[in-house]
């Protein structure tokens, strides 16, 4: 059922998405200066959604307003009101970004340009922006100073692996500002997608793993006779037969392929990729 636009799910099943419920159009306090509003965008590559964080309390930044939905746009509305003075992303992605037009134009709010290095300070927070990319190549995250969280984007993320994109993903820049955030002294993660992540350096490890363990299959696949990310995909995840799930792990095996390469573990032939 849907209500003004809304869904709504039954305790069970808000329980189900994980330690704190996510539940699409609802502002959820996360701490004491931060809600959280999911967008209505689930997919492969957006998880439950796109998270859009309103920080402060008399006067708010929105971070990652969404895509431009009417129903998630009243929701951010409805939920900051006047209070919402500045917008501003993570990235330039639709799924992120679509909606900070129609935001501006329907809160007046300023768009705060984030630069590395620039702040907001309002009534009762410190917000500055850091360019952290890789994830894409516009990418940056957000440290809300009195809290030490970081509103990350798709930098880190606890539950599962953010998608790679062939194109635009840079695996090497991406290791660099995960191990710069590393040493921030995080007291909380934020993620553009999925759960907030309350043991950070846990979080921290558990993605480089991922990206280490996900290097270590292609060399070995590689070395089986895989050539290229079709054939390192049919061979390390030959159970698969969703074909957009198996795009996606085409694309997000050439961007690691692409970091392989350029620390000269693999190189490509005519023949196609090989070990070196």
């Amino acid at each position: 059922m849907a209500k003004n636009g809304r869904s709504e799910l039954s305790e069970e099943d808000e329980q189900e998405l994980g330690p704190e419920p996510i539940v699409p159009g609802v502002a959820r306090a996360l701490s004491p200066l931060v809600r959280r509003i999911l967008g209505l965008n689930p997919s492969l590559r957006t998880s439950y959604g796109t998270n859009t964080y309103l920080v402060g309390i008399d006067e708010i930044v929105v971070i990652d307003p969404g895509p431009e939905n009417s129903s998630h746009l009243d929701s951010v509305v409805g939920c900051g009101g006047d209070r919402i003075r500045w917008v501003t992303t993570t990235c330039s992605d639709p799924a992120h970004a679509g909606g900070v037009d129609a935001m501006i134009e329907r809160t007046g709010a300023e768009w705060f340009d984030p630069k590395d290095g620039n702040t907001i300070l309002g009534t009762e927070f410190r917000l500055t922006a850091h360019e952290l990319s890789g994830p894409t190549q516009d990418h940056r995250t957000f440290l809300l100073e009195e809290e030490r969280t970081l509103i990350c984007g798709q930098l880190i993320a606890e539950e599962w692996a953010v998608p790679l994109v062939s194109g635009e993903s840079d695996l090497s820049l991406t290791l660099e500002s995960i191990n710069k955030a590393s040493k921030m002294r995080l007291r909380r993660i934020a993620p553009a997608f999925g759960h907030v992540v309350e043991d950070p350096k846990q979080a921290i490890s558990a993605t480089l793993e991922r990206y280490s363990a996900t290097d270590k299959l292609i060399v070995k696949a590689l070395k089986g006779g895989a050539t290229s990310s079709e054939e390192v995909v049919a061979i390390q995840y030959g159970n698969e037969d969703d074909q957009a799930k198996i795009d996606l792990l085409v694309s997000n095996i050439e961007v690691h392929l692409e970091k392989l390469a350029s620390e000269k573990t693999v190189k490509q032939l005519k023949s196609g990729w090989k070990v070196r």
